[in-house]
């Protein structure tokens, strides 16, 4: 019968590669003792650009009862990022190439049984040419950091060495409400050294532990080999898995016999749906519309990097239901396993991707480190009812317009529906590529990264944007993958601004954007970025090193921005009242607006004790010129719905003059691209002449990466772009974009003089 002996506790660790360290006979004493989940980036890895890569190494000694003699033993590990090469008892077993998904190793015949077993592992999270991601927009924590488990199992077991997977896919053939056809395609190995007959059983019980179908089938499985064996089930009248309403899970008991014993069995919680997407009307979940309010999770928290246990997710789950999201994008990476089953439980319809990000390998042509982890996402993650999408790339196109990237895309996607035809692939374009362009039809649907509001133009933007994409690209079904800004609650102002890091304007773009997204179902989904603020050590704006502050929730999750109310008051049906800008506490104003995010069917704000009005609206009420007394004002809004009332309380402090440290200092404004470079002092009274840019002739049209391949062109940019180049650490991100799309993104940089500059000297330099 199988075992799962946890070995997270009792490690030895030691932060540098050491000579030796994977043999049995060595002297770790003086190594630093840590349980799993474990990274060694908890601190550095979210407070500047400057964290601890390379490899470091862990140890632990354990045993293996006798009683386990004559049977397989394995290692399994849930997640180490993000090479790791694995040693048990000086022999070496295998490495791994990635840092998400679950991988094995077959131990057996290296144990030692009923003695001391050494196990030595050296994890480096190096970025290597091979290996994805290459770059990205966070943090790469090293370490051991989800669970490691010893398997042991018998001779003959569900197989254990494919791609991390249960060796058991639950296929829905089809499901409508009269019925669930399904199919239990499983693989069985027999590691004997003759052949045996076995017994595959399959109860598939409903939620209250009672039979809704089984099937049975007798095998005689070659020795020395896995073979793959299908048992059609059917269930009648089905309860489907129906997302928020009602994710009804059915169990799959299935087992493995050998006349009067259970040689092996699994037990796989599975839900049956059935779901599509129009591309007018939107995503359908068993024929209804549903609409994908959703938000993108990283998996970091603060001073603990990727290193987190069940608690932290469970409160991560808790939060994202409370926002009222019917829908979670798994950036960038596979997830834990604990999470999905979290998702499969709480009816979370799930978006999973893998960590093509950014840039491809500029060597490794193949993919073959992005197919593998395809593979493995599919195969791990299968069973999940939760997962409806997969994701074959994010922004791939950062990295430049490479037909060797687009081939990639294509083989990904290829791939992803031969391993598994029943679900959608989609992927995230990164916000500069062309409406027309061939990635749009690539995959079932489409989501961009656009970040109108923020990175480009208003908020307002997104509307037209929308309406032309969609009148021109009918036939696709578009989601919003990514959409935000960043938001750091120590500023605040009344007049809130694109880029001003602002509570205010963080909680005004989500509100102006989500009214955009409400009035088009069309769009079969939307992605909140981010849900909670997260490690990215590339980034330094804002006066926050090593953070990307775009989420609803701060990064230690201790506090809700206004914006999450925001969405509240407009996905959930948990009745609430919240003041916005309770943080702006010092007043410098006569009067004031007062804003209130609440689902109730009206709000009465009560000043210092005497009620000021009371206001009806669908999710935003406003209350204007709300007059201040000298010192301290206690303002209270009260809200009713089916005759119940809830309340909450605001203080501000009125002032003689503003509070200096409500604003962002000069230095650390104007957004990620102004931080990128020194930009020069132009001639003040340099004039402007049109200019004839033709194709022959390099311009700011041209990449970043294509402009600092040429020395001539090169020598331009670092004449204009002062501190800007190879070694700078988000030249990896920019690369593949033109200075005119920099310029859209930074027009107060890039001014007109700025760009006349600099094309006045690159059309003088011809393309070879």
């Amino acid at each position: 019968m199988r075992k799962v002996i946890n070995l997270n506790d009792a490690w030895k660790f030691i932060k540098e590669n050491v000579q030796d360290a994977m043999n049995q006979v060595y002297d770790d004493a003086n190594w630093e003792s840590v349980n799993v989940p474990h990274t060694w980036n908890a601190i550095d890895g979210a407070n500047g650009f400057d964290f601890y890569k390379g490899a470091c190494w862990y140890r632990k000694e354990f045993t293996v009862d006798t009683i386990n003699a004559g049977n397989k033993v394995y290692i399994e590990f849930n997640g180490s990022n993000s090479v790791t090469d694995v040693y048990v008892n000086g022999q070496h077993l295998g490495q791994h190439r990635g840092g998400y998904s679950i991988f094995r190793f077959d131990i057996t015949d290296v144990v030692t049984f009923g003695g001391k077993n050494t196990i030595a592992v050296k994890v480096d999270n190096t970025v290597v040419e091979d290996v994805y991601p290459q770059m990205a927009d966070f943090t790469f924590f090293g370490g051991i950091y989800r669970d490691v488990n010893l398997v042991i199992a018998s001779h003959v077991h569900f197989d254990l060495m494919d791609h991390g997977s249960q060796g058991v896919y639950i296929v829905q053939d089809e499901v409508t409400k009269e019925q669930a056809s399904i199919t239990l395609k499983t693989r069985l190995t027999n590691d004997h050294e003759e052949e045996k007959k076995v017994r595959l059983w399959a109860d598939m019980l409903d939620a209250e532990g009672k039979t809704a179908a089984y099937g049975a089938k007798e095998i005689v499985l070659p020795a020395g080999q896995t073979t793959v064996v299908e048992l059609p089930i059917k269930i009648e009248n089905p309860i489907l898995w129906n997302g928020r309403k009602n994710a009804y899970m059915y169990e799959a008991n299935l087992s493995l016999t050998s006349y009067n014993d259970v040689i092996d069995e699994l037990s796989i919680p599975f839900g049956v749906r059935f779901f599509k997407v129009d591309p007018e009307k939107g995503f359908f979940l068993n024929g209804e519309h549903l609409r994908l309010n959703g938000v993108s999770r990283h998996q970091d928290r603060k001073d603990m990097g990727w290193a987190i246990t069940k608690k932290e997710h469970k409160e991560d789950m808790e939060f994202i239901k409370e926002v009222g999201a019917t829908s979670i994008r798994l950036a960038h990476y596979q997830h834990d396993q604990y999470f999905y089953d979290l998702c499969d439980r709480e009816g979370m319809v799930v978006w999973a991707e893998i960590p093509f990000i950014s840039i491809m390998s500029k060597t490794e042509l193949e993919g073959i480190n992005a197919k593998q982890q395809m593979v493995e996402l599919i195969r791990q993650n299968y069973n999940h009812p939760s997962i409806m999408f997969w994701g074959v790339q994010n922004e791939i196109q950062i990295g430049g317009n490479r037909p060797e990237v687009r081939k990639l895309v294509k083989e990904l996607n290829e791939l992803t529906k031969k391993e598994d035809p029943t679900r959608l692939t989609t992927q995230a374009n990164v916000m500069f590529v062309p409406d027309t362009d061939e990635y749009n039809y690539i995959t079932d649907t489409i989501g961009y990264n656009k970040y109108y509001g923020w990175y480009q133009g208003k908020a307002e933007d997104f509307a037209e944007w929308i309406d032309a994409y969609h009148a021109t690209n009918p036939q696709v079904s578009l989601g919003i993958s990514e959409y935000g800004a960043e938001g750091i609650i120590q500023y605040h102002t009344n007049d809130p601004k694109v880029k001003d890091y602002t509570e205010e304007y963080h909680t005004l773009y989500h509100e102006t954007v989500w009214n955009i997204f409400a009035d088009r179902p069309f769009l079969w989904s939307t992605y909140v970025w981010n849900m909670f603020d997260f490690g990215a050590n590339i980034r330094d704006e804002g006066g926050v090193k090593g953070r990307n502050n775009k989420g609803l929730m701060t990064y230690d999750r201790k506090i809700k921005k206004d914006a999450f109310y925001m969405y509240k008051a407009n996905w959930s049906d948990e009745k609430f009242v919240h003041i916005t800008s309770k943080r702006f506490v010092d007043r410098a104003d006569e009067k004031i607006t007062v804003k209130v995010y609440s689902n109730c069917e009206d709000v009465t704000l009560v000043v210092n004790g005497t009620t000021y009005t009371t206001e009806r609206n669908r999710a935003a009420f406003t209350f204007n010129d709300v007059a201040l007394e000298d010192g301290m004002n206690t303002v209270k809004a009260i809200g009713t719905s089916e005759g119940n009332t809830f309340e909450d309380t605001a203080h501000f402090n009125k002032v003689d003059e503003p509070n200096p440290s409500y604003l962002v200092p000069e230095s650390d404004g104007g957004g990620v691209v102004a931080n990128w470079f020194d930009m020069p002092d132009l001639d003040e009274d340099m004039e402007i002449e049109e200019l004839v840019i033709t194709d022959d002739v390099y311009s700011t049209r041209n990449t970043l990466g294509e402009l600092y391949k040429n020395e001539e062109t090169k020598k331009v940019l670092e004449k204009y772009l002062k501190g800007f180049n190879e070694d700078n650490p988000m030249f990896g991100m920019a690369e593949g974009m033109s200075i005119d799309m920099l310029a859209s993104m930074a027009d107060d940089i890039f001014t007109e003089k700025m760009m006349y500059a600099i094309n006045k000297e690159l059309i003088k330099i011809k393309k070879a």
